[in-house]
């Protein structure tokens, strides 16, 4: 019985996630995001999502400008050395965008209660925090065995997740590079809390390509529903090993956020008036990428 493809376009993919979804969108900060698949999801018009994540940055605030999230649930908005989230900011202070905090490795752990298919996560340092009176999915309850006053936090519970990695086969098995930080361990876990797995990667190889090195590869066909090659896919932000983040790009990007009137610019001219991926990256221009290229992707 011969493998069956998972191959397929950004576009289609895209459509998988359905507006009123709960939506994990790889990375860590403003490193390795989606964000090719982000544009996408504008561009289709998609509503009312949930974004769920551990720390987030860009790829949540360009669709929370764009009108396709209504709630979110992590540790962080912000783009770092960049500035703040301002499109996050202004929804969250106006009220139109649900907001709820949990600390940074709960908002992880949540992740692994969905991966170990447990109704919560079990904590025991919540005490005395402000995050408790305010996040009222997070119940307070006494352990069975020791009588200590425990925390139970909710699983992140995904209807999608989406990543960026290297390289892929066409058949769902995708390949990291040995060497691995945040970014990577985290979408290691986000794949592992689905049960529908996107992965746009910079480069398709053959299936032989990928048995050089069985080693590097974190998540196997049996867990990806869909893989699409994305080259740059996850520009501006950072891929490990492969390309550094486009400052300017971010700069760009924290000035444009700075009015709803400036960021609805932006979206006209870098996610609506390009033709797809492609034409985004036309008009970036290819000496303005490979400038960004610190490696060649393994063989």
């Amino acid at each position: 019985m011969g493998r069956t493809s998972k191959l397929t376009s950004l576009q289609e993919a895209a459509a998988i996630v359905k507006d009123g979804q709960r939506l994990t969108l790889g990375g860590f900060a403003i490193y390795q995001r989606p964000m090719a698949f982000a544009r996408e999801l504008v561009r289709q018009g998609r509503r009312d999502l949930t974004i769920v994540g551990v720390v987030n940055a860009i790829e949540a605030d360009l669709l929370i400008g764009a009108g396709c999230v209504s709630r979110i649930e992590t540790s962080y908005v912000g783009l770092e050395k960049f500035g703040l989230a301002r499109n996050f900011r202004r929804a969250a202070e106006a009220g139109t965008l649900d907001t709820v905090d949990y600390p940074e490795l709960i908002a992880w752990d949540r992740f692994r209660a969905s991966q170990e298919g447990i109704p919560f996560w079990p904590c025991t340092f919540l005490g005395g925090s402000g995050i408790v009176e305010y996040n009222k999915d997070i119940l307070p309850f006494d352990c069975p065995v020791t009588g200590a006053r425990l925390w139970a936090v909710p699983p992140a519970a995904p209807d999608v997740v989406v990543v960026h990695a290297v390289m892929g086969d066409e058949y769902g098995n995708v390949a990291f590079h040995d060497r691995k930080m945040l970014p990577q361990s985290v979408d290691i876990t986000h794949t592992r809390s689905c049960d529908t797995i996107i992965v746009t990667v910079e480069k398709i190889v053959s299936g032989r390509e990928m048995r050089k090195r069985p080693d590097l590869v974190e998540i196997p066909a049996l867990r990806t529903t869909h893989i699409v090659e994305v080259p740059f896919g996850a520009h501006p932000t950072s891929l490990l090993g492969i390309y550094d983040c486009d400052e300017d790009a971010f700069r760009d990007y924290a000035t444009a956020s700075g009015t709803p009137e400036t960021f609805a610019d932006y979206l006209d001219s870098t996610v609506h008036a390009p033709d797809g991926h492609a034409g985004y990256l036309e008009a970036l221009g290819v000496e303005r990428l490979l400038a960004l290229r610190n490696v060649e992707l393994p063989a």
